[in-house]
C-alpha cells in the first residue's frame, strides 16, 4: 500500500518470502543468491529504497557476469513528487511507472548519461527507486574497461548513477522495460542474505525540486558512495 504521507519514512522490518529457488539461465556469484520477486516492489517507494540497500544487481553482458550490491538508493513518489518524472502524469516516456512493480526505467539526462530506476507499487502508482551507487564485486575489468578507469581504483566504477550505467553498459534501448525479477534476462536484482549493519536517510541529492525530504538511503561507511556522508 502506497505511503499515509508521499514522503513518510517507514522503518519497519520488510518480511520477504522467498520461493524455493527456481532454474535459470544464469549461474549467479553465489548459489546462495536468489532473484527478487515480484512482491518485493510492491511497498511504497521509501520502504523499497531502503530494503534495496545490500541487494544485488546482475548485469549479463556477452557472457560475463558483472555483479554490483546496492549501497545508494533514492525514492521517488510520483503523482505526489515535484522532483519525480510521473509528476506530471504518464507519457510515452515514464509509462514504464505506471506500470507492474520490478521493471527497469531507464532515462537519459545530461545529454551523456543514463540512469537506472526500479518501479515499485502496484500497477497505476508510479513509483520508483533510483539506484545511485554499487560496491563492484564481479566483472571488475570489464567495468573499467566500459568507464575508461583502471580497474585498481574500484571507487570510481559505480559511484554514482550515471557511472553504474555506464560501467555496466545499462542504456535504455537496452534495458528500459527489463523485468527486475526474470532471472534469465541480462539485467536482474538478486538476494545473497547480506544486510546492512546500518543505514543512513538524508535528503536526495542533484535535484532542485522537492531536495529536502529525506529520501535518500545509503549504508553510511560504504566506499563506494555518489557523495560521502
Amino acid at each position: 500500500m502506497p505511503s499515509a504521507h508521499p514522503f513518510a519514512i517507514h522503518r519497519e522490518r520488510m518480511e520477504h518470502h522467498q520461493n524455493p529457488q527456481p532454474q535459470y539461465q544464469h549461474a549467479l556469484l553465489t548459489p546462495l543468491a536468489t532473484p527478487l520477486q515480484r512482491d518485493f516492489f510492491l511497498p511504497a517507494p521509501d520502504r523499497v529504497a531502503r530494503a534495496l540497500l545490500g541487494k544485488l544487481i546482475v548485469r549479463i553482458l556477452d557472457g560475463e557476469q558483472l555483479t554490483g550490491r546496492i549501497v545508494e538508493t533514492e525514492a521517488y513518489f510520483g503523482l505526489d513528487d515535484p522532483a519525480a518524472h510521473a509528476y506530471a502524469g504518464e507519457t510515452a516516456r515514464n509509462r514504464i511507472l505506471f506500470g507492474p512493480p520490478g521493471h527497469a526505467y531507464v532515462y537519459f539526462i545530461y545529454g551523456m548519461h543514463y540512469c537506472l530506476n526500479a518501479s515499485c507499487e502496484p500497477s497505476g502508482h508510479a513509483g520508483c527507486v533510483l539506484i545511485r551507487a554499487l560496491e563492484p564485486l564481479s566483472g571488475l575489468a570489464t567495468m573499467a574497461r566500459l568507464r575508461r578507469q583502471p580497474a585498481s581504483r574500484p571507487h570510481l566504477l559505480t559511484s554514482g548513477p550515471g557511472k553504474l550505467c555506464q560501467a555496466l553498459a545499462i542504456t535504455r534501448a537496452d534495458s528500459n522495460g527489463s523485468d527486475l525479477t526474470d532471472p534469465n534476462a541480462s539485467l536482474f536484482f538478486a538476494d545473497d542474505g547480506f544486510r546492512p549493519a546500518q543505514i543512513a536517510v538524508t535528503p536526495r541529492i542533484g535535484i532542485s525540486k522537492a531536495a529536502d525530504h529525506p529520501a535518500r538511503f545509503v549504508i553510511p561507511h560504504s566506499k563506494f558512495l555518489s557523495r560521502a556522508l
